[in-house]
Parts: C-alpha cells; sequence; structure tokens
C-alpha cells in the first residue's frame, strides 16, 4: 500500500493553519495525479473537479491497519491534535480507505483517487449525460460527477441505508445534491432512467442485464470485473460490448439480488509466480470455471502475456461471453 503522506512539523493550531493543510494535502494529491496517471493535466476538467471537491469532506473517519493488529479509527474531530492532523493528511493519499467495517468485514471504503481518475476518464463523460453509479460510498466520487456534469444529472445507489445518509450529507456539505438512492444497485434507478452513463464501483462477476434495460442507445458501462475494469458500449438490453481497460482494479464485492458468488482462482499447482502476475492472475478470474489453471497457462504464454486491453466481454441475446483479442475468434469463454 502506498505509504501516507509526511506528517507535519507541527499540527495546526489555528482554523487558518488546518485550512492551510488541507490545502497542501490537497495539491500534493493533484501534483501525484497528474505525475502518475498522466490522465490529469492542468487542463483536465477531471483535474478541476479533483481540486474543488475535497476528500476529506467525504470520509470525516476512516479505519487504518494498527501496528498491534487490528484497526485504528482516524477522525476530523479527534481532539488529539496530532491524531487529526494524521487523519487529513491520511485523505489525501492515494490509497482506498476503509470507511464501515462489520464483524471485521470491509462493506464500504473510498477509492484510491488515482484509480478514480482512471475510472472517470474511461467513463468519458460528456456535456448533457446522464449518470448512474452503483456504489455510492462516501459520496465523493458523485461529487466530482457533479462538478463536471451538474447534480441533476448524477444519481448514486447504494443497497445500505446507512451508506446513503452519509453520502447524502456528505455531498450537501461539498454543496451539491443529486439524486442519492437507497436499493440493490444490481437493479440499477428504473427512476431517472435512461441512463448515458453507468459506473459500477463494486466487483461484479457478470453484466447486470436490469442496468442495461435502462441504459440509452450508445451509453457506456464502466465495471470492475475479473480484476480489471470493463468499458461496455450498449446498443440495447439484449447486445453489448466492449474490451478492459489497461487498468487492474480491486473493488468491494458488489452486494445484490443478480450477483452470483465469485469463487477465488483456482491454482491447480500452477508455480507461485503465476498467482503473483497481474496480467495472468487477470486471465485466470477470467476464465474461471471454464479453463483449467494449466490450460490457461498455455494459452497466456502461446499469445505472448496478453495485458488485460486485449481482452473484452460481448452480449447478444441469452449468451454472454468473455474473449481474447476478437468476440468471434477460438478463444471464448462462457461468463455467469
Amino acid at each position: 500500500m502506498t505509504p501516507q503522506p509526511a506528517q507535519p512539523a507541527r499540527a495546526p493550531r489555528t482554523e487558518e493553519e488546518w485550512q492551510d493543510l488541507a490545502t497542501r494535502s490537497r495539491e500534493g494529491l493533484l501534483r501525484r495525479l497528474s505525475r502518475e496517471c498522466d490522465l490529469l493535466d492542468e487542463d483536465s476538467p477531471w483535474y478541476a473537479a479533483f481540486a474543488s471537491v475535497p476528500r476529506h469532506y467525504f470520509v470525516p473517519y476512516y479505519y487504518v491497519r494498527a501496528p498491534t493488529g487490528g484497526f485504528e479509527r482516524l477522525w476530523g474531530e479527534d481532539p488529539d491534535r496530532e491524531r487529526r492532523a494524521r487523519w487529513l493528511t491520511g485523505a489525501y493519499a492515494d490509497v482506498p480507505l476503509a470507511t464501515r467495517l462489520r464483524d471485521g468485514e470491509l462493506l464500504s471504503s473510498s477509492s484510491q483517487p488515482s484509480l478514480m481518475a482512471r475510472m472517470l476518464t474511461g467513463l468519458d463523460v460528456r456535456p448533457g449525460d446522464r449518470v448512474l453509479e452503483v456504489g455510492a460510498g462516501t459520496g465523493w466520487n458523485a461529487g466530482l460527477l457533479c462538478h463536471r456534469l451538474g447534480e441533476d444529472l448524477v444519481t448514486t445507489v447504494d443497497l445500505d441505508t446507512d451508506i446513503t445518509e452519509s453520502a447524502r450529507a456528505h455531498l450537501a456539505r461539498a454543496g451539491f445534491r443529486p439524486e442519492v438512492g437507497t436499493g440493490d444497485g444490481m437493479r440499477g434507478w428504473p427512476a431517472r432512467a435512461p441512463y448515458d452513463r453507468v459506473l459500477i464501483t463494486a466487483a461484479v462477476n457478470t453484466v447486470p442485464r436490469a442496468l442495461l434495460r435502462q441504459c440509452a442507445p450508445g451509453a457506456l458501462v464502466v465495471a470492475p470485473l475479473a480484476t480489471g475494469l470493463l468499458a461496455l458500449r450498449v446498443r440495447d438490453a439484449e447486445h453489448a460490448e466492449g474490451r478492459f481497460l489497461a487498468t487492474p482494479a480491486y473493488f468491494v464485492p458488489m452486494r445484490g439480488a443478480e450477483r452470483t458468488p465469485e469463487p477465488a482462482p483456482y491454482l491447480g499447482g500452477l508455480p507461485s509466480w503465476a498467482a503473483r502476475d497481474e496480467d495472468f492472475h487477470f486471465l485466470l478470474a477470467l476464465t474461471s470455471g471454464s479453463l483449467d489453471p494449466h490450460e490457461a497457462l498455455a494459452l497466456w504464454r502461446r499469445e505472448h502475456m496478453p495485458a488485460r486491453e486485449r481482452f473484452g466481454v460481448t452480449l447478444r441475446g441469452a449468451y454472454l461471453w468473455a474473449w481474447l483479442d476478437d468476440p468471434d475468434g477460438p478463444y471464448a469463454w462462457a461468463l455467469p
């Protein structure tokens, strides 16, 4: 995990000093995104969104691993100024932040900012696009979309009432009031359909067809699938196709009615390096249940270690499959 920013030599004492620390922390994140993402130059509208929508408004508290085990809660109202300074600078680290735990299980998080930047760029929004976000999280992603498109065009949905209520409050603090719905995001949000863009911020192992029925023709769906990001172009509810972006993506699994259990990729005695290679791990996840791991490894070597962007997904009527290079080519695997 990326280390958090260095702490200030002295914790702020005045409100002006706290605001200065927040500004410097946010500017540090922007420099990092500009340098490492190569997606957020200063002329990018997403750069303006990240510069204008403060992340710390959306994470009034979060959890970090404690040195002695378990989790430590950092929060913005901590009377200990040193700990509060850790919270504020940590809010602008380029790492995911755990925001909700239940019995040790992660339920919700604020995604890694660099990954969010790549997803938003891959979403390819245009002025006037109506966007549905599945997985409200803290609300920060919806806030970035509101800054870019206007709040009237943004809908965000989550299954958990506690999550949507807090996301709504965070968005209001930042000056945004989009539609925030509580419900099964895998079923979409029909009241605001049709959508031109759909962004799913939790891991899925299939294409949620209920969402496609709420898409306008030509809509784009970006979803985390098999440790990758699928950009799926929708023709209609029964036809869609797209390729994976180059970016690895690991998200909290989606909860909802259309989700099917997602088993861990079976390694079947493969050499230890195979499980650690990002591109091969993606192929294992994509072909789980369809290819024996040794067959997957042979294919990967034969095709010169293909990266994520050579793979895609096609929906035609009742059939849904993943493929390498060509949807009608020799390498294809059924999806749930």
